[in-house]
């Protein structure tokens, strides 16, 4: 465990990103970096900066340098990470919740399943389909990062992110 406590614009951020991954690279039995933030922003800028950092890591490595396995991802809320543009356009985080829930909770699903009518979400069972086959490339994936992903996999960015969790080396939340 590790609380920092500097000055803005200090480089807090880039020092524990280098030396967690750093360390998780040469020790994969490691676990995984959990990155709280207070804000969306802050969540942002924390995985822009793992992108940078990984970026400059593979330049100095060179391209034929072996890569280990590295995932890392943001975890926000429906609001930020739904794709459905029903869900997604209410007005207000509880209402988005409200309405994902109507479409993805499994006792909707097996209704809808037995009746053959009622909301979906064709995001959420296109994942659900897949069950644990569903799996992320390795990368830095922020907030649009995954709603790209979820546009291109027709899989919902905000499950495929609390799935993907399992097997990240870095967790921003």
């Amino acid at each position: 465990h590790a609380l920092l406590e500097m000055p803005t614009g200090t480089g807090k951020t880039a020092c524990l990103l280098a030396l967690v991954t750093a360390f998780q690279h040469a020790h994969p039995e490691a676990g995984k970096l959990i990155y709280c933030t207070r804000t969306v922003p802050e969540m942002e800028k924390c995985l822009a900066e793992l992108k940078r950092l990984r970026k400059y890591r593979d330049e100095v490595r060179g391209a034929n340098a072996p890569k280990a396995p590295f995932l890392a991802l943001c975890l926000s809320s429906r609001r930020n990470l739904c794709v459905l543009d029903e869900v997604v356009n209410r007005t207000d985080r509880e209402s988005v919740d409200a309405e994902c829930r109507k479409r993805t909770a499994s006792w909707v699903r097996e209704a809808r399943a037995q009746t053959g009518s009622g909301p979906c979400c064709s995001f959420h069972d296109t994942w659900a389909a897949l069950g644990t086959d569903a799996q992320i490339p390795d990368g830095v994936y922020d907030a649009e990062d995954l709603r790209r992903l979820g546009r291109r996999t027709g899989w919902c960015p905000y499950f495929v992110a609390r799935h993907a969790i399992q097997h990240a080396n870095v967790v921003v939340y």
